[in-house]
């Protein structure tokens, strides 16, 4: 059990022999444990971290603390009640598409180990949203966290779609405009299409709409870079003034690997986490306090997560550091981040912005 619920444990023990296996491959034996659900139902009070200082909300949503896992691990909603059993406030499964996808061509992952950082270029592979209703239906009675679903599309209407066909079995979608591993989708980086987009979903929603951004380029030294950044702010301010209620800072940054069958994917974990920093406060100066944004990108500790809080968050989104540390990740950030409070005085997260 320790080795489970001690992330140094599990670095020392279980983690390497995992990274012996395909990335892919560990991921499917890693998807293989987590069904068995009354396993992970029995190990949640040793994964749980429960402080009162760290009840908070997200878009009226009420969460038993602000780490939330970001989507990309559970496509197909087929481990929700494990996954809610880990400690999390809110899970993000998806990234749900309307009809079955297969993605891109393996190898479609590769671990940068000696950062702590991922890249992948999947593609949404999805096995599409009738059989994600189907997984939600059956899940949702056994679920300990409020559930999200992330949805994406290659044009306005398929996403409007499997909006629609998802939204009423959970409490919030996220809209994915921005994987760098998915051609088509720059086409919503487009204001007019964007504004399409969000005034489509706002027709006949009833539950908070997340809008996942694009990240800022690497370098904004170039004209080009500025202009890109410029563009993801005008982005930003759009969703505010249309009614979205959450963003999601950031996807992965685009990055070339000639490892990956199709040369190039997105980077995630400790290597984006300082971008991240910057996205989020850039952001929240933009928005003001019309919209909830979730920081996601590089979040290993309590110390990190209270930083991205201070730099403007609601709430974080963690992945990666799952793959690295293992499921007692979240105890541990949750842990040290009602303690660093403490330290400082603060009794509630929404606090952490305020005294930054």
């Amino acid at each position: 059990m320790a080795l489970i619920l001690n992330p140094g444990a599990y670095q020392k023990f279980i983690r390497p022999f995992l990274f012996l296996l395909p990335p892919e491959t560990a991921q499917s034996l890693a998807e293989q444990a987590l069904k068995f659900a009354p396993l992970w139902e029995a190990l949640s009070f040793g994964l749980d971290y429960n402080h009162p200082a760290l009840r908070t909300d997200l878009a009226g949503i009420a969460l038993r603390n602000p780490v939330g896992l970001a989507a990309g691990y559970d496509k197909n909603f087929e481990v929700l009640p494990s996954l809610t059993s880990l400690g999390f406030g809110y899970v993000t499964g998806g990234t749900v598409t309307r009809d079955v996808r297969p993605g891109n061509p393996q190898p479609r992952v590769l671990r940068y180990q000696a950062d702590e950082s991922l890249v992948n270029a999947y593609g949404f592979p999805s096995k599409g949203l009738d059989h994600a209703v189907t997984e939600l239906e059956a899940s949702l009675p056994n679920t300990m966290a409020p559930v999200v679903a992330s949805v994406s599309g290659l044009d306005i209407q398929e996403i409007v779609t499997c909006h629609h066909g998802i939204e009423p079995y959970v409490s919030a979608v996220e809209v994915n405009i921005s994987s760098p591993n998915t051609a088509g989708l720059r086409i919503f980086h487009d204001v007019n299409v964007l504004t399409d987009l969000l005034n489509g979903l706002n027709e006949c929603r009833r539950k908070p709409l997340f809008v996942k951004m694009p990240p800022f380029p690497s370098s904004t030294r170039t004209g080009d870079g500025a202009d890109a950044r410029a563009l993801i702010l005008r982005l930003a301010t759009l969703c505010a003034e249309l009614g979205v209620d959450a963003l999601t800072v950031a996807n992965t940054q685009p990055i070339q690997d000639a490892r990956l069958a199709v040369g190039s994917g997105g980077l995630s974990g400790k290597l984006v986490y300082h971008a991240m920093l910057r996205m989020v406060s850039e952001l929240r100066t933009a928005v003001g306090d019309s919209v909830a944004i979730n920081a996601v990108g590089g979040i290993f500790s309590g110390r990190d997560a209270f930083e991205a809080l201070s730099a403007g968050a609601d709430t974080v989104q963690i992945l990666t550091s799952l793959i690295y540390r293992g499921p007692g990740v979240v105890r541990s950030i949750n842990k040290e981040l009602s303690h660093i409070m403490e330290l400082k005085g603060l009794k509630s997260v929404s606090e952490i912005r305020q005294t930054s």
